[in-house]
């Protein structure tokens, strides 16, 4: 449990949680971190459909990515908890990093969907990244995951192209 002195309310509070909780989808009880998926997937439909560059999504992953450290180290605290399952901020980031560059198809949303909670439930080979302390160790396993289902979604695109051709 952190200091009393950490637990004082601040200004910018009501924010981290907002944030955190990604606009309190992590307050659903069953489930958080998948329902806390859905928005990283409907942000790169919106960025797609915009026509985003991908160097603008990139930066975009960028700056939730860092407000995201920050809302999550602060809700972490207001929580009590490390972890706190309500803080659903890094599953948005991983489900956007999981689509990144990749083209905007119905069959691969749902492909990423399972590719990002695969390898963010299981951490195959990452999963020491959670023992980082703060808002980092909450927001880089999911970078980590977002990466692998990316990776996996395009050898998935690969094979499913090669097969077809």
């Amino acid at each position: 449990m952190p200091p009393a002195s950490e637990l004082t309310p601040r200004r910018g509070d009501t924010l981290a949680q907002i944030i955190a909780t990604s606009v309190y989808i992590g307050d659903i009880r069953f489930a958080p971190g998948t329902f806390g998926t859905i928005p990283g997937l409907f942000l790169f439909v919106i960025a797609s459909m915009l026509g985003l560059p991908a160097w603008l999504f990139l930066a975009c992953i960028a700056g939730l990515f860092a407000v995201g450290v920050w809302a999550a180290s602060r809700s972490e605290m207001i929580f009590g908890k490390k972890d706190d399952g309500r803080i659903v901020i890094d599953e948005v980031v991983g489900a956007m990093i999981t689509m990144f560059m990749l083209p905007l198809d119905w069959r691969l949303l749902i492909a990423g969907f399972f590719a990002f909670r695969f390898f963010d439930i299981l951490k195959p080979g990452f999963r020491r990244l959670e023992k980082i302390k703060g808002g980092l160790g909450i927001m880089i396993d999911d970078v980590a995951a977002g990466i692998m289902a990316n990776i996996s979604l395009r050898i998935l695109l690969y094979v499913v192209q090669a097969f077809y051709s």
